[in-house]
């Protein structure tokens, strides 16, 4: 099976899937459905993002696997982060009041939670 284009072949705009069918039974389902986040990348960006996910992200895996340099693997990482429409490098800002934060440092203080524990939930992680 191929996979589904994501762009028109006559004007290049976003194509939308408004059909799905069963293999098995045949149901068909008729609508507007997105594709999903990675539904509008190159099939090389999702060739890329999946071997970068069977690596487990690390890069020196990547560069083995794909036979490319670090560089050059890092370069298509930011690639697909940028097609993806996020930036780089640049961290999401969480947003912790005050309260929150002095609560956490009170609970380390106390010795009920690690150094890095406090750490995630300051970060947002948790």
């Amino acid at each position: 099976m191929h996979p589904a284009p994501s762009r028109c072949p006559v004007c290049q705009s976003e194509l939308t899937v408004t059909r799905l069918q069963c293999a098995s039974c045949d149901t068909s389902i008729e609508g507007r459905f997105t594709s999903g986040p990675f539904g509008h990348l190159s099939p090389e960006y999702v060739d890329f993002i999946v071997t970068f996910v069977r690596c487990e992200g690390k890069i020196n895996r990547v560069e083995q696997e794909l036979g490319l340099s670090y560089p050059t693997i890092r370069n298509r990482l930011h690639e697909v982060i940028r097609a993806l429409g996020y930036e780089p490098g640049k961290e999401e800002t969480v947003e912790i009041s005050v309260e929150r934060r002095n609560a956490v440092l009170e609970e380390l203080e106390a010795g009920r939670i690690s150094a890095d524990e406090a750490m995630r939930i300051l970060r947002g992680e948790e």
